[in-house]
């Protein structure tokens, strides 16, 4: 991914939604000729001179300060993920090669970390990476996401799934917000691993084969993903409605572990505690950790 072209749609595309309204300026009676603030106008309310956030505004991220950042993302009114994106940006433009990530454990996760997963009873969960793989899982894990395991391709992908399994309007009971979501964190996970060769080619081949997916791509919408509510219209248990908190393993960087609960004495509940038998009467998680165990399983 070119890191000024980044840059600069991004910028662009945050300036062009802000109405001179929204930033406490006096639009007057001319016609404006752009969408949003003008260049000018961000310099002005930034403390900068237009020559100066004209280069940053073209992408051009070298060498630009923190305090500059951070008046430019005020004046743009960033949200706190669009802001720690917009940093990312420039780190990469800063430092280049020198913010490669260090090469992935031969051995993959931790075995404690899969010990920590199957602890964890009454709740569904699972430990992703930042090319939404799902690496690991508990048996509820497994068994919720049951349908997206029905492909013989491991590891399991979110938005492979979301973007080219029909599968997913049924499990999503409200598919475009899945779909929204999931674009905005491979996007932030995008600008924190640019030299990510399997993340770059992940979106090059989503970019190709999904309309869906390109148009969000373009939108550069950004999110932190840590705590929310989910619906699920699971095919066995039907519909599931989850709350979800997420955290960053530090001694296996790059992965997320993503537990789902329940309110308690809720529907959903009960529906947790009946695909966790049907989990066990199926197998899903031997089925799920090996393809070759769900084609034996439906031969016999």
């Amino acid at each position: 991914m070119d890191n000024r072209s980044e840059v600069r749609e991004f910028i662009s595309s945050r300036r062009g939604r802000l109405t001179p309204e929204q930033a406490g300026i006096d639009p007057g009676t001319t016609r404006r000729r752009v969408t949003g603030l003008r260049r000018d106008e961000v310099a002005r309310l930034a403390g900068v001179s237009v020559e100066y956030y004209t280069r940053v505004d073209r992408g051009n991220l070298t060498g630009v300060s923190d305090n500059v950042l951070d008046a430019v993302a005020r004046v743009l009114q960033l949200s706190r993920a669009e802001h720690d994106h917009l940093r990312d940006l420039a780190r990469t433009a800063n430092f280049g090669a020198q913010v490669r990530p260090a090469k992935p454990r031969a051995t993959g996760l931790r075995p404690t970390a899969q010990h920590l997963l199957d602890s964890i009873t009454g709740a569904a969960a699972i430990i992703g990476n930042n090319r939404m793989d799902i690496v690991a899982a508990n048996d509820l894990g497994f068994a919720l996401y049951s349908e997206m395991y029905r492909s013989s391709a491991r590891p399991a992908n979110h938005s492979r799934f979301i973007f080219l399994d029909p599968r997913a309007h049924d499990l999503y009971p409200d598919w475009e917000r899945a779909a929204n979501v999931n674009v905005e964190i491979l996007r932030r996970e995008a600008g924190r691993s640019p030299f990510d060769k399997r993340l770059t080619d992940l979106v090059g081949e989503l970019s190709v084969r999904s309309d869906e997916f390109r148009t969000r791509w373009a939108a550069h919408d950004v999110r932190r993903h840590y705590s929310g509510a989910k619906q699920f219209q699971h095919p066995v248990v039907g519909l599931l409605e989850l709350n979800y908190h997420a955290m960053d393993l530090e001694d296996d960087p790059g992965h997320t572990m993503t537990v789902y609960t329940p309110l308690p004495a809720s529907p959903s509940e009960e529906g947790l505690r009946l695909l966790s038998s049907w989990a066990a009467t199926e197998n899903i998680s031997a089925i799920a950790r090996d393809p070759a165990v769900r084609r034996s399983a439906a031969r016999a």
